[in-house]
């Protein structure tokens, strides 16, 4: 696997979790239960998640063969809770028939 598809599948994986913590446990925590400290620590974090996953994706694609349906997906999972995960098999892929 290239360089910037394993970059691209931790960056992936990395932003997928923290959204998913900041939608699932930080938010729910802020307006359930008051405590703000959740979301002031996690909102930032994912941004920075979120903001090096978007560059891993355009280095992967500057790269790579990417077709636009390929590039869009990538993007669009960015912001569903959970959806990074579903792009691991996309890069193992993309990673195979690249060899």
């Amino acid at each position: 696997m290239s360089e910037e598809l394993q970059r691209l599948r931790f960056a992936s994986i990395t932003e997928a979790v923290t959204l998913a913590v900041l939608v699932a446990i930080a938010v729910p925590l802020k307006h359930l239960a008051g405590w703000e400290t959740g979301v002031k620590f996690v909102g930032p974090l994912h941004g920075l998640a979120f903001l090096y996953y978007v560059w891993c994706v355009v280095e992967a694609v500057m790269a790579g063969n990417w077709n636009a349906r390929e590039i869009a997906r990538l993007l669009i999972v960015a912001f569903i809770p959970f959806g990074g995960f579903t792009t691991v098999g996309l890069i193992r892929r993309k990673a195979a028939s690249a060899k």
